[in-house]
């Protein structure tokens, strides 16, 4: 039998449950159509808005009686409960929770990094129960299983399908912005009014004023690309996120050239040291915390470098504190033990960095063979070929440099050394301006490392000195050694600063490129395996207009009027030389439209928006209408103009994978979308068949795009949405699963350019699927019998890395970095005063029982915990206050005041108010957030562009490389409710 059947045959629908037991497993499918048509079955639409939702919420059993849709086994009201009992005892309901319909596989939309594979068992046309599905194949049997995945969020996920939350119809908003006010109104009203707001912006040529934001592809790329592909048709803007939400960690892409890429968590068992450093694992990464927990069954030492006594850190062996913000110090320590006691790679060094390559002491900047005539440079660009010094003391270019590249990515150039490079060298050197002094970055990185001395280390962290040099050792002495870093060294100012300082560590040991090694940064479902189909489903056209969200955000919630002159002075530069874009354009005049429209789905951007106080009086108020497309009322829905019902993770077909590990499994349908509900792929495919049909009711002629070569003709939008723009296929796409196969049959993850493989939909139905190569997005090939490892490419292949130098670059002879003093990693205390000059750090860390905002009004959930918004505070703290456990208490500081319950955490650094994120703003009594009292500020060296004139190394690319949003360095102070400021 087809596990894509709708449900079990006749004979298997009459299996007793000892045949089903007796199975391997539930015979898993895809239910074609509504699940809901079938003969017997209760609607699950009528179901749960008829009366019977009333008597399971407890109305009344006379009345539920009287309902036909009632006459359900298991649900019939019980009137003596006593004298007529319908079960024999307790445990035939019991039972029946292992008597199904139909079990179809899926999983949980959200930006977790887990991507688990569950099977959802359905009964009458509801969902009964769900599980972890357990069937990943195993690659490395020395591996521990990756069999099963999945955590308590996701194991509670069917309370949000059913859930009063739920948006079941389209609804306009009939109060302010926020109150709470709707009314319902049809599908058709509803598509009709965006459809005559998006022509008539369109037509005045306010393309560019339509924003879209949605979050992280990975996670349901169909999903994102329903949104993202109207929007790219439309001329409007797509948004980045995951600099937005302070998950990129800038300094990958300043010293590695790339995005974030990372080991499948698996190989964490692979290494024999490992320093999970701000990643609280056992919190945030639970399907993977086995790997980092039987690593120690493999004789893995297990650091953890967190400020408080973390749920991660009592599972290591060893526990270092350093004060908040002071990481990158910490790192820098480490690094000069490394160095001082000469425990560092020197081959890799010489090869695989920058160290050996030459600076000029008179400006700072890299010695290019342009400036030297005794160099016979064969390079198009000499002026990018940087300079080295051989044994014998002589100029030699550094092979790999951008000036002999193709671009960024040019895999036919090497950077194997035939000579061999001083490392640390000085001397003078003729160029055409005279004689100029240089070093080698490899000096200049020893000076600067001579700074963190242990006293001075210790007074910054106070972390003792003789334990972090200990670790150093430990670190740079094990064979394979890894670095699990988190979101908790990312989310300050001088985060960049923090990524380079730890990345140095694993530079310097050489531990790059191997099975084991690494520093691997899970911050959101960053990456995405099946890049090209992904990119051309949502992008067709080909040309779009991306904005980092973070700028756009601060552009126009006026923020950039009031923050620091230099750092406005800046802004305003990176967008005048086009290193930054910020939309609407500005236009010949040398005016710039305000934003006018804004599409909401798959994320929460209200509640997440750093500085939300500006944005809610500043920047909501310019839009003249925000749609958020949604399957709950939270934040982003509350402060909409018109809500769209969305289907659920059960409710749809999509693809589910992560960087996590090297699956792709799916969505299928277990039910039918609830009430009205649609897919996203349906509700933008009906919105542009709206737009088209408007369009062409008023004769719109085609409108010449400003910025690109393309005409936006929404006379064709709905065909131009459904067509598959590879083949020219016309309406090859009107469906959700077809757009899935077209992700699967258009990436090279899953299907192979060299070889006749290829992953289908119904493939990932059947089981979860090993990914067949990996994309040239990534480091290295996906091999069998081994975990993902990336770096590859560069390390063992020799192929040049994808920055300036060619090589691992820690030095940025960008003129804003020599400015700056941040030429190489150093660390610097945060911005003063951020928020007001008050006492307390505050800090929002990721929480157990959400995933973002979803599940944070989880009733399970909050059972868990104690069901409302809660500051941590370190007893001492408290006292002072004179706050117990429990009390109702303000955190305030000049931008807002917010009250919540009060817990004492003695596992918390003093100084420290701690609350974890994500609450929605109707969570607390007062209206505020979690947000209201962090302010948006950017970090200069996040706006550049490097080389300045191309930008081969740093370019804005959204989620690869612009100005991420900041959640520390502010300061609040804490007083119990009702008390004096």
């Amino acid at each position: 039998m087809s596990r894509n059947d709708a449900s079990h045959d006749g004979e298997t629908a009459g299996e007793s449950t000892a045949d089903r037991e007796a199975n391997d497993a539930p015979e898993v499918g895809d239910p074609p159509g509504d699940p809901a048509s079938s003969d017997g079955l209760v609607s699950r639409r009528n179901f749960l808005e008829g009366i019977g939702i009333a008597s399971l919420l407890g109305i009344g059993s006379s009345a539920a009686s009287d309902d036909s849709l009632f006459q359900m086994d298991g649900l019939k009201p019980v009137d003596d409960t006593i004298g007529n009992y319908p079960y024999r005892e307790w445990e035939d309901l019991y039972r029946d929770e292992w008597d199904w319909d139909s079990v179809s596989r899926s999983t949980h939309s959200v930006n977790c990094t887990g991507s688990c594979s569950w099977n959802v068992y359905v009964k009458n046309g509801q969902v009964w129960r769900e599980e972890q599905s357990g069937d990943y194949p195993r690659f490395d049997e020395s591996l521990p299983d990756p069999n099963p995945r999945g955590c308590q969020k996701g194991a509670c996920y069917t309370d949000y399908v059913n859930a009063d939350e739920r948006i079941k119809h389209p609804l306009k908003r009939v109060g302010e912005r926020g109150e709470g006010k709707w009314k319902r109104i049809s599908w058709d009203e509803a598509l009709t009014e965006i459809a005559e707001h998006v022509v008539d912006e369109v037509q005045a040529g306010r393309y560019d004023a339509i924003s879209g934001f949605t979050p992280i592809p990975a996670m349901s790329p169909v999903s994102f690309a329903s949104g993202s592909r109207l929007v790219n048709l439309l001329g409007g803007v797509s948004h980045s996120f995951y600099d937005w939400y302070s998950d990129l960690p800038p300094g990958q892409p300043i010293t590695w050239g790339t995005q974030t890429d990372n080991a499948e968590s698996a190989d964490w068992y692979n290494s024999d040291y490992i320093i999970a450093w701000g990643s609280n694992i056992n919190v945030t990464r639970i399907p993977d915390a086995k790997y980092f927990l039987e690593s120690g069954y493999n004789g893995t030492k297990r650091v953890g470098i967190f400020t408080d006594y973390s749920q991660t850190a009592i599972h290591t062996d060893e526990w270092l504190s350093p004060d908040s913000g002071s990481d990158t110090a910490l790192a820098l320590g480490m690094a000069q033990t490394i160095v001082d006691e000469e425990l560092y790679d020197e081959a890799h060094l010489k090869e695989q960095t920058d160290m050996p390559l030459l600076v000029r002491q008179d400006t700072g900047k890299f010695l290019r063979a342009s400036e030297v005539s005794s160099v016979n440079s064969s390079a198009d660009r000499p002026e990018w070929m940087m300079l080295m010094l051989d044994s014998d003391g002589r100029l030699r270019e550094a092979p790999g440099s951008l000036g002999e590249r193709d671009g960024q990515k040019d895999y036919s150039k090497s950077i194997e050394l035939d000579f061999d490079p001083q490392l640390d060298a000085e001397t003078t050197v003729r160029t055409e301006d005279g004689n100029v002094e240089v070093r080698t970055v490899w000096a200049e990185l020893k000076d600067e490392l001579a700074t963190w001395d242990p006293e001075t280390v210790h007074d910054v962290t106070e972390v003792g000195k003789e334990t972090y040099q200990r670790i150093a050792r430990e670190f740079a002495e094990a064979d394979k050694a890894k670095i699990i870093h988190g979101k908790g060294v990312n989310d300050w100012y001088h985060n960049d600063l923090g990524n380079r300082a730890l990345q140095l560590l694993v530079t310097l040991t050489g531990n790059l490129g191997e099975q084991g090694t690494g520093l691997d940064h899970y911050v959101g479902q960053e990456k995405i395996w099946t890049f090209h189909g992904w990119k051309t489903l949502s992008f067709p056209t080909g040309k779009v207009r991306g904005v980092p969200t973070t700028l756009w955000t601060y552009y126009h919630a006026g923020i950039l009027d009031n923050t620091d002159p230099d750092t406005a002075a800046k802004i305003r530069e990176s967008i005048d030389k086009g290193w930054m874009p910020v939309y609407p354009e500005e236009r010949d005049d040398g005016s710039r439209p305000d934003p006018t429209t804004m599409f909401v789905w798959r994320g929460n951007y209200f509640n997440q928006a750093k500085g939300n106080v500006a944005v809610e009086e500043q920047l909501w108020p310019k839009l003249d209408l925000v749609v958020d497309i949604n399957f709950r009322m939270d934040s982003t829905a509350l402060y909409s103009d018109i809500v769209l019902p969305t289907a659920s993770h059960y409710e749809k077909h999509d693809l589910s994978m992560t960087d996590m590990h090297t699956y792709v499994h799916p969505f299928t349908p277990a039910v039918e979308p609830l009430g009205e509900s649609k897919t996203d792929w349906q509700i933008f495919r009906e919105l542009a068949a709206k737009i088209q049909e408007v369009a062409t009711d008023r004769g719109v002629e085609p409108i010449q795009d400003r910025k690109f070569d393309r005409e936006i003709d929404l006379q064709s939008i709905y065909d131009d949405f459904v067509r598959d723009w590879e083949t020219d296929e016309e309406g090859a796409l009107a469906e959700d699963r077809a757009a899935c196969e077209y992700i699967l049959e258009h990436s090279e993850e899953t299907n192979p350019a060299d070889s006749d493989d290829q992953i289908t939909f119904a493939d990932t139905v059947e089981q979860p699927q090993r990914l067949l190569e990996a994309g040239d997005h990534w480091t290295s090939d996906i091999e069998d019998g081994e975990a993902y490892a990336p770096w590859k490419d560069f390390v063992q292949d020799k192929n040049p890395w994808p920055t300036a130098t060619g090589r691992q670059q820690y030095y940025i002879d960008h003129d804003w970095f020599l400015e700056l003093g941040e030429q190489l990693p150093t660390h610097k205390e945060g911005p003063e005063n951020t928020g007001g000059d008050y006492p307390m750090e505050y800090n929002t860390p990721h929480g157990r029982w959400s995933i973002h905002s979803t599940w944070r009004d989880n009733e399970k959930l909050l059972r868990l915990q104690r069901g409302e918004p809660v500051l941590y505070l370190h007893p001492e703290d408290a006292a002072e206050r004179g706050i117990e456990d429990g009390d109702t208490v303000e955190v305030f500081n000049d931008l807002a005041e917010v009250t919540l319950q009060a817990k004492i955490y003695p596992s918390s650094q003093r100084g420290t108010a701690r609350m974890y994120f994500a609450w929605e703003r109707f969570q607390f009594e007062d209206d505020t957030n979690f947000n209201s009292l962090v302010p948006m500020y950017m970090k200069p060296t996040q706006l550049v562009q490097y080389p300045e004139d191309s930008g081969e190394h740093l370019h804005f690319f959204p989620n690869y490389w612009g100005p991420t949003g900041v959640n520390s360095d502010v300061r609040v102070d804490v007083r119990k409710a009702g008390g004096d400021d």
